[in-house]
């Protein structure tokens, strides 16, 4: 990593701690700056508004979720252990204590900036995997989902409803069995509903 990188990513870490700890309102870029140990002059080479700065903290959530689900669908794998391989894209994610921090911290500004959640959703690309690999299994007999966007987020949101909203708001992060058995029960609800009988 180069030095403007490592300085880059001291900034983007210190702007992590200040909008978790004074919101977006609060935060200040002269704090920002002391926190990275970098001048505010190295700040504003990097990012010239408080927005900006903030905007590139959420692409860094964004491209870890991108990432995460970088993963070919496997036509080989029986249906079951393909649903969980999906969903674990998901569940490491929720299961990473600096992931559901920075989301966390997202989140409380997205609730006040309809704009910013507008804007997130439309940089991720999650959904559109769901639902390719719900239209996939379909085609190839696998599933019987005639509508692969609703299979897909009713896959999303099962995993959501038990490992995200509920550890989001308690400030705690699933542990890798507890969300071993969330993403194997919402296989097999998705399995039970759209499942060959």
């Amino acid at each position: 990593m180069s030095v403007t990188q490592e300085k880059k990513k001291q900034i983007i870490e210190a702007a992590i701690a200040e909008f978790q700890e004074k919101g977006f309102a609060g935060a200040s870029m002269d704090r920002i700056s002391e926190r990275a140990q970098v001048s505010k002059r190295t700040v504003y080479n990097h990012f010239d508004s408080k927005d900006a700065l903030f905007r590139g903290i959420t692409q860094c959530l964004v491209d870890q979720l991108n990432a995460a689900l970088e993963i070919p669908y496997d036509p080989d794998l029986p249906i079951r252990d393909a649903l969980i391989r999906l969903g674990w894209a998901e569940g490491r994610l929720l299961s990473n204590p600096c992931f559901m921090s920075l989301a966390r911290m997202i989140m409380g500004e997205t609730i006040r900036d309809p704009a910013l959640a507008a804007d997130m959703n439309a940089r991720m690309t999650k959904l559109a995997v769901f639902e390719e690999f719900m239209a996939r299994a379909t085609a190839e007999g696998k599933l019987q989902a005639t509508d692969a966007k609703q299979a897909a987020e009713q896959f999303l949101g099962l995993i959501k409803s038990q490992g995200f909203y509920p550890n989001i708001h308690a400030n705690r992060v699933a542990s890798e069995d507890e969300m071993r058995v969330i993403i194997e029960g919402s296989a097999d609800m998705i399995l039970a509903r759209y499942g060959n009988k």
